[in-house]
């Protein structure tokens, strides 16, 4: 693998997102390695639990901008990418095994969807979290929008996706979005007491568990997963969508017009 990097501690898989350079941003072939990275340890009897965290000073910065600057010239790129990207967040929801997610830095965008996937989190108490999709004049499309109101309730998540703002360790606490808040330089230990606790029970029990409560808070999940990849489509097709890009590249807020 050239951008997920995988390594082993007793029954804990760890997988590593490995783009340090580029800020550990998600492009379709980085998806495309994490969704053989959950598959494998989806199917390997020797592993019990997935941690899921990134390389360098932060989890990562969300999906590539230049990838997603090409959907403006072709907004039919989303339906072709999106089975990719949603390929692996699923995969890594669906294994009958749990999922930690150790967030550190700033976890944005796509990213954070793809912690959303995951059971449990355990975040650094200086990291930062954010959907920013509307700033782009997008929406949350891999499951963001689908598992947030599961996790904070409906009213926060219209406020964080609705407002893109930047969701901090304490108040993702309170609300709920993550399990456990450690200071910076004890994240590895406060995932490691967490997977403990987890591995002191019977695995199929957690699996069986795990895919009931999930079925319980996300009944409809399929049908708005396809929801938010119809929208996506329409929006990618827009002149906000195209300004939302420029803005980012010319590192500058966007300014949209009124319809």
């Amino acid at each position: 693998m050239t951008f997920v990097r995988v390594e082993d501690v007793g029954p804990v898989r760890h997988v590593i997102i490995s783009r340090a350079e580029k800020r550990n941003a998600l492009s379709s072939e980085v998806y495309a390695e994490l969704g053989e990275a959950f598959s494998t340890a989806a199917d390997a009897v020797d592993v019990r639990c997935v941690i899921v965290r990134g390389d360098g000073p932060m989890f990562s910065a969300g999906n590539d901008v230049r990838e997603l600057a090409a959907l403006t010239a072709d907004p039919t790129g989303v339906r072709r990418i999106r089975p990719i990207m949603l390929g692996a967040i699923n995969a890594l929801e669906e294994m009958a095994k749990p999922a930690v997610a150790q967030i550190h830095g700033a976890c944005i965008g796509g990213a954070m969807e793809l912690v959303l996937a995951c059971d449990l989190r355990v975040m650094a108490a200086d990291a930062t979290m954010g959907l920013f999709e509307t700033k782009l004049g997008l929406i949350p499309d891999l499951g963001g929008s689908s598992r947030l109101p599961a996790i904070v309730g409906l009213g926060r998540a219209k406020e964080i996706v609705m407002t893109a703002r930047t969701v901090a360790a304490e108040e993702a606490l309170r609300i709920g979005l993550v399990n456990r808040v450690a200071a910076p330089d004890g994240l590895d230990a406060a995932t490691a007491e967490l997977v403990g606790e987890l591995l002191a029970n019977a695995p199929l029990a957690l699996g069986h568990a795990k895919r009931l409560l999930d079925a319980a808070a996300k009944p409809a999940l399929a049908a708005t997963l396809e929801m938010e990849l119809a929208a996506q489509e329409t929006l990618a097709g827009t002149e906000d969508f195209a300004a939302g890009v420029r803005a980012v590249v010319e590192r500058r807020p966007a300014t949209f017009t009124a319809r």
